[in-house]
């Protein structure tokens, strides 16, 4: 069994425009985040946790940011990409987890489809995935309603022959 760990924050973006999309789901409450995909956070963290129990280095490494091939992509498509590259190193997914850090919006409604997303991706069932969500106490940037952080937590095991 491998563990790795993951991380991302994005700020909102300041034209108010798109609409945001975490764990592939999208939430109409609050504008789109920053970023040069998508901006789901959420599976961005996925990503480097699923990277890094596979010891494959983090999300900047395989999907460079500027690289005009991934602007404004589907951050879907970029967690399909690495759960085939983990199964090609002889591992699968056992379970991951995730919590998001976000004042606003209040995302409760929206995590059943996110874990219902995130495991249709990854090939499990949706009892292998959880999401989480709570707030920043009002402190910082995330605190300020600016920005959303995602920390995640992937389990692989290896595959046997």
């Amino acid at each position: 069994m491998r563990v790795g760990i993951g991380y991302d924050v994005h700020r909102f973006r300041e034209d108010g425009v798109g609409v945001l999309r975490l764990g592939g789901v999208e939430v109409a409450d609050a504008p789109q985040l920053d970023g040069h995909s998508d901006g789901d956070a959420l599976i961005h963290a996925l990503i480097d946790a699923l990277l890094g129990a596979a010891g494959e280095g983090d999300i900047g490494k395989h999907f460079p940011p500027g690289d005009p091939a991934t602007k404004n992509i589907d951050s879907r498509e970029l967690l399909k990409r690495v759960q085939r590259l983990v199964a090609s190193r002889g591992y699968s997914v056992t379970n991951v987890d995730a919590t998001v850090v976000a004042e606003r919006p209040r995302l409760a409604a929206h995590i059943d489809r996110m874990r219902e997303s995130i495991a249709a991706i990854l090939g499990v069932g949706v009892g292998a995935v959880s999401v989480k969500a709570t707030t920043n106490e009002r402190l910082g940037e995330i605190g300020a309603g600016l920005a959303i952080a995602v920390t995640a937590v992937a389990l692989l095991d290896q595959d046997v022959p």
